[in-house]
């Protein structure tokens, strides 16, 4: 059974909203780091595959076909859970409905979810932008359509403990994490 003092903070939100740089943010405060998506860039990396949109979409699916719509907190849960008798843990990736239900389940209310929050049209430009994996504004709109309809993706974000708006500055980000990690040492 994890430290009942350590957390796992999810942080979950659209493609593109900052997700990864807030993670870092906990990182480099000392936290451990589950990524959801390094399953996927392993398995890529072991059938000598690309790392595109096309391979990295084949491989999501093919896992969750095999292990179920929670596939990926199934197949982490137990490094999340080992790592949180040591320390706090933020997960960067949790996508679905069936993550947060595996997880809750498992964690309880040592499970936090924090929703980064992003304007569309913000996050497009940012995916079009970005120097790994750059996305255009239709390959980013059909991503959305995908992971809302197709992962549920909407659901963690819906019932997150905490939202952060980051439509701004890396350093406005720095700070709202700031704020968060203050809300969440008060709880």
């Amino acid at each position: 059974m994890p430290d009942s003092k350590n957390v796992a903070v999810a942080v979950v939100g659209m493609c593109g909203s900052g997700k990864s740089v807030l993670a870092n943010h906990f990182i480099n405060d000392g936290w451990a780091c589950v990524y959801f998506g390094g399953v996927t860039m392993k398995i890529l990396e072991e059938k000598g595959l690309p790392k595109t949109q096309h391979y990295e979409k084949q491989i999501r699916e093919n896992l969750r076909k095999e292990h179920g719509m929670e596939a990926y907190a199934k197949l982490l849960y137990p490094q999340i859970n080992d790592l949180l008798t040591h320390q706090n843990v933020v997960i960067d990736g949790l996508y679905s409905w069936d993550e947060y239900k595996y997880l809750k389940e498992r964690l309880g209310d040592r499970l936090i979810i924090v929703a980064v929050i992003t304007n569309r049209k913000i996050r497009y430009k940012r995916l079009h932008l970005r120097p790994i994996r750059p996305l255009s504004e239709e390959e980013a709109i059909m991503r959305d359509h995908h992971e809302i309809e197709n992962l549920d993706k909407g659901g963690p974000i819906a019932i997150a403990d905490y939202y952060i708006l980051n439509n701004t500055t890396l350093d406005d980000l720095k700070s709202r994490y700031e704020c968060f990690t203050s809300w969440l040492n008060a709880r």
